[in-house]
């Protein structure tokens, strides 16, 4: 399964929206794109029109990821997630999967403090096992691992339904997989500099000899 950016960030929203604003959960046309079109705790920031947010809600409701909620209150349609029924998901997993499409690849530290506000983990190893159930214990996993790049410190998850799934795929390391270390990264280091100093060796001799 692989989602457009938009439907990605509607996901996204309806979740975040049902626990950090209930008494205006489900979402109106309005308040949906409002919400995917916030400038904090978005990453990419988006500005998403109407028939676009309309068009991610239509291909959601086809894949029964989304419903329409109609009440006789309501002058207008709203809307809401079914993500706990469609992918057998609880509070903890939701919070994960919400906070990662809107804010893209994250740290097991960043989850643990950007979920505070939908689901309060005790610790980062319960946001590891919320992590865990996503990347590995399902038919088709929700979540990859991404493997460390130099610089990087910590792994980092991504979803895997996004539509630059693939893309990320071949820099994803399997759950329990090995990750490069430090001293490999010394010891590559140290041969490219090796490497480095025989080139520069052979080009000043090259230079000399026709002085």
């Amino acid at each position: 399964m692989r989602l457009p950016a938009e439907q990605v960030r509607v996901l996204g929203c309806l979740v975040e929206k049902e626990t950090t604003t209930p008494q205006s959960y489900p979402l109106t046309l309005n308040a949906l794109r409002l919400a995917c079109n916030q400038s904090t705790n978005r990453e990419p920031v988006m500005d998403l029109n109407d028939r676009q947010v309309e068009a991610a809600l239509a291909a959601l409701r086809e894949r029964g990821l989304v419903r329409v909620v109609y009440s006789s209150s309501n002058r207008v349609p709203k809307y809401r997630h079914v993500l706990d029924e469609a992918w057998e998901l609880d509070h903890a997993a939701l919070a994960v999967l919400s906070v990662l499409s809107l804010r893209g690849p994250q740290t097991v530290g960043e989850l643990k403090s950007r979920t505070e506000r939908q689901h309060m983990f005790t610790d980062l190893a319960e946001v590891q096992s919320a992590l865990d159930r996503l990347v590995g214990s399902r038919p088709e996993p929700l979540v990859v691992r991404l493997e460390r790049r130099p610089g990087q410190k910590e792994v980092r998850y991504a979803v895997a339904f996004g539509e630059d799934a693939d893309v990320r795929a071949g820099t994803a390391e399997p759950s329990g997989g090995p990750v490069v270390g430090l001293d490999e990264l010394a010891a590559e280091v140290g041969r490219l500099r090796g490497d480095l100093d025989e080139l520069r060796t052979a080009f000043e001799a090259f230079r000399t000899s026709f002085e």
